[in-house]
């Protein structure tokens, strides 16, 4: 036992090389252009390969597939991106919309009171990046009452056009076949989209679902407006415990 965790520390120790936080933070950022309605954008610089493999994409002006490792930043800097274009004066875009499953049976009709109120709960991890990249704890409700990030529930998009707006589809492994087609080909004028999500995640049991998912992404994988970036071990830059634990699952460590 003590000769295998060696082995495994010495795995984390080549991994960490440097303490990493999950992303770079430039808190004198004085660029105008960042700001909105009182708020300064901080810049956000990548911390590992597969993230600046995503700026980089991002700023050549394709639509992405992120996945791979939890922990690894994809939502975390999807939203930075899609906050410093649509804080451009020349952009073409007006907003973000944020799509993904309400709750883990993709219906919400169990939870109390009006759709925006069972969606509330679901904005959380939004409202936590939301206020870390404006370094302000109102940024979030400020960014949702100029109406520049919207959410969307995959129960109810169904007859919407997205229209000069960055779609955010997040946790998209645990969504089927039908509901990405559904989601994709709502896209109107002037968007951009981005798909995040962890693949080896997913809530499916149900082999036709999972092949869904690995479906849609040869599709996307076959389009020339999108670019693919996968993330590793190597990117996770969550904590230490996050690294440690997806490095022993992937193992393949089984129960009992």
């Amino acid at each position: 036992m003590a000769k295998r965790n060696r082995k495994l520390r010495n795995e984390l120790n080549e991994l960490e090389q440097s303490e990493r936080n999950l992303y770079l933070i430039n808190s004198k950022n004085d660029n105008i252009s960042n700001r909105m309605d009182g708020l300064s954008l901080r810049e956000i610089l990548p911390k590992t390969q597969a993230q600046s493999d995503t700026f980089d994409a991002y700023n050549e002006k394709y639509n992405l597939l992120l996945h791979g490792c939890a922990g690894t930043g994809k939502t975390f800097i999807s939203l930075y991106l899609a906050l410093r274009e649509i804080s451009e004066k020349s952009s073409p875009y007006k907003s973000i919309t944020v799509v993904r499953s309400a709750v883990p049976t993709r219906d919400v009709g169990f939870l109390p009171g009006a759709l925006h109120q069972k969606l509330e709960v679901y904005e959380l991890p939004y409202r936590s990046i939301i206020n870390e990249l404006y370094g302000r704890g109102d940024a979030f409700e400020v960014v949702k009452k100029k109406e520049k990030l919207n959410f969307l529930s995959t129960s109810y998009v169904r007859g919407v056009t997205l229209k000069r707006t960055i779609v955010i589809v997040d946790e998209c492994e645990n969504l089927n076949f039908h509901e990405l087609d559904s989601i994709i080909t709502r896209i109107g004028d002037n968007c951009k989209i981005l798909f995040c999500g962890d693949f080896k995640q997913t809530d499916f049991r149900n082999e036709r679902e999972k092949q869904g998912m690995h479906n849609f992404m040869e599709i996307l994988s076959s389009m020339q407006s999108f670019d693919i970036v996968q993330f590793t071990q190597e990117d996770i830059v969550r904590s230490n415990m996050v690294r440690e634990y997806i490095i022993q699952k992937d193992r393949g460590f089984s129960i009992g």
